[in-house]
């Protein structure tokens, strides 16, 4: 039934992070972050001055004040003071009444309160998407990919990720900015979510994603001539000239698509439509400068 108290345990570390099947790069263009029950309700069962919580109310902090200055979206999830019976259903059989018996433990810890800018969802069951318009708010901010942090790791957060998943918004897991009912639990999360789900990663990971997209996503004209020319005939190679229409020397369709693709990965929001119509090396140059991201984080 109800929750009983939490013994503290270390907060796992970057370095025993299960490994992961997928290679997903965080960007921040594409990313939301969910900050995931952090009521005071259900921190109630832990030792408030533990490392644990400390640390797990530092990293969501740093991670919020990172994403504000990044222009990613901030999202909470938080159950509701008054739920109806019909509204709860199962979840009396699992956990009792819940926040129905303690309404004054309804908002969010003091040092995560939700700033103007910041979405706040009404939770309902495990998943952050149940009865709620996450992903449509996702679709509308052109978001595909879910930051989560927050309690309980194999409860909410593991399941928020794996229904992320199967809506096809990659889900990245901040295993040292959740808390979880034991030090296994939290494992077993952080194992179910890098082997079947997302991607593990640390605070750190975020905090340096910007910066490493910007590099990441910095093309050089010289690259870009480079690929370019891997397209040609050798015979062909010679005589190319910058300005020369790429169709010309028999550059098709698909291999167009395929620098979309390879771009947008890069942060470099390109159309196939914009590609055909800049339509030589020159032209393709121009355009990627003028949508190349350079932003830096110091």
């Amino acid at each position: 039934m109800a929750i009983s108290s939490i013994a503290t345990y270390p907060m796992p570390e970057a370095d025993s992070f299960p490994e992961g099947k997928v290679d997903w790069k965080l960007d921040p263009n594409r990313a939301v972050f969910l900050i995931h029950d952090m009521q005071a309700y259900f921190l109630r069962f832990y030792d408030q001055d533990s490392e644990l919580i400390t640390t797990l109310k530092r990293n969501l902090a740093d991670i919020k004040a990172f994403c504000h200055k990044h222009d990613i979206p901030v999202v909470y999830t938080a159950q509701p003071k008054d739920q109806k019976p019909e509204d709860r259903a199962l979840l009396n059989d699992m956990w009792g009444s819940g926040l129905n018996d303690y309404p004054e433990l309804q908002p969010v810890v003091s040092e995560l309160t939700p700033s103007k800018q910041d979405t706040v969802l009404v939770k309902w069951r495990y998943s952050a998407f149940h009865r709620s318009n996450l992903q449509e708010m996702m679709q509308s901010w052109g978001r595909d990919q879910l930051i989560i942090g927050g309690i309980y790791a194999h409860i909410g957060c593991m399941i928020s990720a794996a229904d992320a998943f199967m809506r096809d918004i990659q889900p990245f897991v901040v295993g040292d900015a959740m808390a979880d009912f034991s030090e296994d639990e939290h494992e077993m999360a952080l194992k179910y979510t890098a082997g079947r789900t997302g991607r593990v990663v640390s605070t750190q990971d975020v905090l340096l994603s910007a910066k490493s997209h910007a590099q990441a996503s910095t093309l050089t004209f010289s690259a870009l001539k480079s690929q370019i020319l891997e397209l040609l005939d050798d015979d062909d190679v010679p005589d190319f000239e910058e300005s020369d229409e790429l169709i010309d020397y028999g550059v098709d369709s698909i291999q167009i698509m395929s620098f979309v693709t390879q771009w947008r990965e890069l942060g470099i929001d390109v159309t196939f439509a914009e590609l055909a119509q800049a339509s030589s090396l020159n032209g393709w140059w121009a355009l990627v400068q003028s949508k190349q991201h350079k932003e830096v984080i110091e």
